[in-house]
């Protein structure tokens, strides 16, 4: 982990959480003025037919995401070889670390036999108390490209990974970073030749990576893989069509003259995390925006291994989403709601014909309309999901398998239904925890 703050994969989940809470209680009620208009009609049933309507509704926003959007990213072509001559630019890998010394012990060399010929990597030892400061002065002189600078104070006007990676930025020796964490591990010695390869182009600016999770048994890390997977499905996806809005800071590469021309972290430099996703969030645009997809660049982590470290990590994360531009906020609040509601009608509707097939069996020939229409569209999106979320799942290193797609997709819309209503909850009461 990076000094002061944890991983950001799931950060920009954290307002769209309260945005598909605020969206389910929009949408019943709309529900409620449609049933009591309902009552005025001798055509349409007063509750039935209006979960349809918005049944139909939230469906056609999932198929308009799953079809344009992430559809992308599952049939993206192949990523550029790298070639001898883009390997003359040199590069600083940076790895922000505290207390690491047993993972750092372990990552160095990796980054060391990367296969580049002119890079460094700089770690940033801020304030450990392991041994990491001992191990950096003495243990890796064997290592060709490693240097090391110790941070010994903590900063007052910034959080402290933000300052580690601010002054990491101005000793770099080359104008190109690329960023890691000490618990990460490269998939292949291609991971820095092939996450900087899209800089070739001078109009790019910042390389978005994927990082996934270790698996091991058990519904927490399924649950912790499902997560990573979809928001990697939503970043890499948007970023190709144009609407780039977060990055990971286990896997993120940019020239430190965007980071300075942008002022760095100012417009956040107090907030706990965001180092990554806001940073990406404020200056990526679509043509300065690249994405990898290459295996070879995949930077694997371990997953929190407890359901209560898990959960201090989730709060951390839903603090940084309300910090997203709007219309960031927006599109990812509609796709996160559509996804919850879609579930809920489901259900909701469910039991509403079973009602009232109970009380009336008969059904008008609109409501036959309307219910074979929302199921059709509803199986229809079952198996897009499936079958394009699933290719990516594929082309992301198998983060889950294509057979557990179904069950992921459920999943999720459970627990973004109740991490938007516990999001809504805390606001409406204004608690919040100090820490």
């Amino acid at each position: 982990m990076g000094p002061g703050t944890g991983k950001g994969q799931g950060d920009e989940q954290g307002e769209n959480y309260g945005l598909a809470f605020s969206m389910t209680r929009g949408v019943f009620r709309i529900f409620a003025a449609q049933t009591v208009s309902a009552y005025e009609s001798t055509n349409i049933h007063p509750v039935l037919t209006p979960l349809l309507i918005g049944w139909l509704l939230v469906l056609a926003v999932q198929l308009l995401y799953i079809l344009f959007i992430f559809s992308r990213t599952a049939f993206r072509s192949a990523d550029p070889t790298p070639n001898a001559s883009a390997q003359r630019r040199g590069i600083t890998i940076v790895v922000c670390a505290r207390n690491e010394l047993a993972n750092l012990t372990e990552l160095l060399p990796m980054l060391d036999a990367q296969q580049y010929s002119t890079f460094e990597v700089l770690v940033m030892d801020d304030r450990s108390t392991d041994g990491s400061r001992a191990f950096l002065e003495n243990d890796i002189a064997d290592l060709t490209h490693v240097r090391f600078i110790r941070i010994d104070t903590e900063p007052e006007h910034i959080t402290p990974k933000k300052y580690a990676l601010t002054i990491a930025l101005k000793k770099a020796t080359y104008p190109t970073v690329l960023l890691t964490d000490a618990d990460c591990r490269p998939a292949s010695d291609q991971w820095l030749a092939r996450m900087v390869t899209p800089l070739t182009d001078p109009a790019k600016a910042i390389v978005l990576g994927f990082s996934p999770y270790t698996r091991y048994p058990g519904l927490l890390n399924f649950l912790i893989r499902s997560e990573t997977l979809f928001t990697a499905v939503q970043y890499l996806s948007l970023a190709l069509a144009g609407r780039p809005y977060m990055g990971v800071g286990r896997n993120l590469a940019y020239r430190t003259k965007t980071f300075f021309d942008n002022r760095g972290f100012y417009a956040h430099m107090n907030v706990l995390g965001g180092d990554d996703d806001l940073f990406v969030n404020e200056v990526a645009t679509g043509r300065n925006t690249a994405v990898c997809l290459d295996p070879d660049t995949f930077m694997w982590s371990e997953p929190k291994r407890t359901w209560a470290d898990w959960r201090i990590q989730k709060r951390r994360h839903l603090n940084v989403g309300k910090f997203y531009r709007t219309g960031h906020k927006i599109r990812l609040g509609l796709l996160v709601g559509s996804h919850v509601v879609t579930w809920l009608l489901a259900l909701v509707t469910g039991v509403a014909v079973l009602v009232k097939m109970r009380i009336d069996p008969s059904f008008a020939p609109d409501e036959w309309l309307l219910l074979w229409g929302a199921m059709g569209l509803f199986a229809a999106r079952l198996l897009l999901f499936w079958a394009i979320v699933g290719r990516v799942s594929y082309r992301l290193g198998h983060t889950v398998h294509w057979l557990l797609m179904p069950v992921m997709d459920l999943m999720l819309g459970i627990y973004y239904g109740l991490a938007g209503l516990k999001t809504g909850l805390r606001r409406r009461q204004k608690t919040y925890d100090w820490r």
